[in-house]
């Protein structure tokens, strides 16, 4: 399994009235951890798009274990569980320093122009195993 892995500084922004990381900020540090792991394999996302292949999400679920405040330094994690079919489930967490904060996942398909499914390109197949 390749974990990917990058640290984030949560900015004002990310937070609620409290200074705690609104709680759909999450699956923005997913798509961003699952982004930069593409990327960082030697695909991204826009080269998927360009060979007509986009990856809408058709899933998505989060556990919250413990808040993450303005400044906090985050590490966010993603590897590929599974594919199957024209679906890939990506999983994340979301760390700072040994207390995990978020785990989760997305399921992913992969649809041509049209938004058929299609089978996963063999490019992202093999970055996923």
């Amino acid at each position: 399994m390749k974990v990917h892995e990058m640290n984030y500084r949560v900015c004002y922004a990310d937070t609620d009235r409290m200074g705690v990381v609104y709680y759909a900020n999450y699956l923005v540090f997913f798509e961003r951890s699952r982004t930069e792991f593409l990327r960082d394999a030697g695909l991204p996302y826009a080269a998927l798009e360009a060979s007509g292949v986009a990856l809408p999400v058709a899933e998505a679920h989060c556990e919250y274990k413990a808040p993450a405040n303005y400044d906090d330094l985050l590490t966010f994690k993603s590897w590929p569980e599974t594919i199957k079919g024209a679906r890939v489930k990506m999983a994340s967490e979301v760390w700072r320093g040994d207390t995990l904060l978020c785990r989760g996942y997305v399921v992913l398909v992969c649809v041509n122009k049209a938004g058929r499914p299609v089978k996963p390109p063999q490019e992202l197949v093999a970055v996923c195993n």
